[in-house]
C-alpha cells in the first residue's frame, strides 16, 4: 500500500523517493528478523510492480537491485552493537546501499556513461534525509508497540 501511495507523490527528481515502506522492512527486521524482512521486502517490490504496471520494466529492476543492496546491507549491519546502532542508522545504511545499487545498475544497463554518478550527491542527501525520517518513525513505531 506504501509502494502505491509512494507512486502519487511528485518527485523532484526520478529515483529520488521517501522509501516509505522500507519503515515496515525496519519493523519486521526488528520484531521477526532478517529472513522475514527479505520476503517483506522482495515481495514489496514484486507486488508493487504489479500494481503499478511496472513488473520487469527497468524501474522495477532499480527497486530490486536496491531492495536487494538493502537487504544485504541490514545483514550485516543487523550484527552491530544495538548500543549505538539502532533503526535510525540501520534505516541510513539500507538507503544509501539502496541508491548505490540504483546507480551502478542504472550506469551499467540504462546510461552508457560515467555522468550519471554526478548525481551521487543528490541522491546522498536523499539518502541522509529519508534515511533519518523513516528510522525514526520505525523507532517510534517499535518504541510505541513492544513485540507481543
Amino acid at each position: 500500500m506504501l509502494t502505491v501511495a509512494e507512486a502519487a507523490i511528485p518527485l523532484p527528481l526520478p529515483g529520488v523517493k521517501p522509501g516509505l515502506a522500507n519503515i515496515v522492512t525496519l519493523i519486521v527486521l526488528a520484531r521477526w528478523g532478517w529472513r522475514e524482512a527479505v520476503w517483506v521486502a522482495l515481495l514489496r517490490v514484486v507486488a508493487g510492480s504489479l500494481l503499478l504496471g511496472q513488473f520487469l520494466a527497468p524501474g522495477f529492476f532499480l527497486s530490486f537491485s536496491g531492495a536487494v543492496a538493502s537487504l544485504v546491507t541490514l545483514g550485516f549491519a543487523m550484527h552491530l552493537p544495538r548500543r549505538w546502532f539502532g533503526p535510525v542508522s540501520l534505516s541510513i545504511f539500507a538507503a544509501f546501499a539502496h541508491i548505490g545499487a540504483q546507480l551502478v545498475v542504472a550506469r551499467l544497463w540504462l546510461v552508457p556513461h560515467d555522468g550519471v554518478f554526478y548525481l551521487t550527491p543528490v541522491f546522498a542527501a536523499a539518502a541522509v534525509l529519508f534515511g533519518v525520517v523513516n528510522g525514526l518513525i520505525a523507532a517510534r513505531l517499535l518504541r510505541d508497540r513492544p513485540a507481543a
